[in-house]
């Protein structure tokens, strides 16, 4: 059974707070989050090597194989970014080196015709990766932008513009 974490559950509850920077709790949170997941996916991606069963279905097993390559890919990237924070925070690497070298690469999405082969379950565990990925892709996203955002109402202010300018597009 999968562990789910507090904080996983209240980010798609959509009751978490958007972060405004990195610190090192958070990255030690998301650290050990992505060290169970991946062991997760190890564990059910590791079938996917032995020997195939006598009527065994191919396409299943053809499937399991490629949906497990990018699911275990977009894991070790994941892990990959956030171990670039901690050698930050721990002063191993520069801010200027994690800048240049360590953005998390773009997702791979899973092909649907793929994914309809496989378990409800595996069908799940690479959602959950993929959600993952997206956390960090938005917090690699903000973090390379300074976490540059506007108050609310600036927020706001800004969005009355677009939409005046795009009201004047029309007219």
């Amino acid at each position: 059974m999968r562990v789910a974490s507090a904080a996983r559950a209240a980010y798609r509850s959509g009751h978490m707070a958007r972060t405004t920077n990195l610190s090192r709790p958070i990255i030690e949170a998301l650290y050990t989050e992505a060290l169970v997941l991946a062991d997760e996916v190890r564990a059910v991606f590791a079938a996917g090597t032995r020997e195939p069963q006598i009527g065994e279905d191919a396409s299943m097993r053809l499937a399991l194989s490629t949906e497990g390559l990018k699911t275990t890919t977009r894991m070790m990237h994941v892990l990959a970014w956030l171990l670039n924070q901690r050698a930050l925070f721990s002063g191993d690497l520069s801010e200027n080196q994690v800048r240049l070298h360590g953005a998390l690469p773009p997702d791979r999405g899973s092909d649907e015709a793929q994914l309809a082969l496989l378990e409800p379950e595996t069908r799940e565990l690479i959602a959950e990766t993929e959600r993952l990925h997206q956390r960090i892709a938005r917090l690699d996203e903000a973090w390379r932008q300074h976490f540059d955002m506007a108050s609310p109402a600036r927020a706001f202010q800004e969005r009355i513009g677009r939409e005046l300018g795009r009201l004047r597009d029309i007219g």
